[in-house]
């Protein structure tokens, strides 16, 4: 009766097995490289205006810093960041006659306050250091990620020399990925 009962087990067992049946499938992923920098204040690639006031004999002759402006970056691969500015001189609004021409070198100058890129802080920008329209590395191998960001201020200190008005000029930074 023993026998009965393993055979009948077996070939329900076999019945069963003879049913199943298996179906397989590839899921391919295409991931495409890609790097993206914005301001955080305004969550795209143009920041906000800084205005820095010259109001009073000591701002002329210690300069004046804004506030931390913060960046980030999100990037597949490790990359690095320059910066320059747009031109060689500010652009002038104002009542001046002959218009005056103000350098952006030796007049505004840049400094990384804060990475958490994972990155270097490129020399000299580890201290305020002038701005040029030239790229110049500001920061070098920072780390691929979906929020890696850094901090930079700006210090201006134009001297005498130069009459009332708006002096202005852009400041580009350029992530690069590696």
């Amino acid at each position: 009766m023993k026998k009965i009962i393993v055979i009948v087990l077996f070939l329900c067992g076999a019945l069963i097995a003879a049913q199943a049946q298996t179906a397989t499938q590839t899921v391919s992923l295409s991931l495409t490289d890609f790097i993206e920098m914005d301001f955080t204040a305004t969550g795209t690639a143009t920041g906000p205006t800084v205005t820095m006031n010259f109001n009073t004999v000591t701002d002329y002759v210690n300069g004046v810093t804004s506030s931390a402006q913060q960046l980030k970056v999100l990037s597949t691969r490790d990359f690095n960041v320059t910066v320059k500015t747009s031109s060689t001189n500010f652009t002038y609004t104002g009542t001046a006659s002959p218009i005056p021409v103000m350098p952006v070198n030796g007049v505004l100058n840049a400094m990384v306050t804060a990475n958490a890129t994972g990155g270097t802080i490129a020399a000299p920008f580890t201290t305020f250091a002038t701005l040029t329209s030239s790229n110049q590395n500001l920061i070098t191998n920072g780390n691929n990620g979906g929020n890696q960001t850094f901090s930079v201020q700006y210090k201006a200190t134009p001297g005498f020399a130069y009459p009332g008005g708006t002096y202005a000029t852009t400041v580009v930074y350029t992530a690069t990925q590696q």
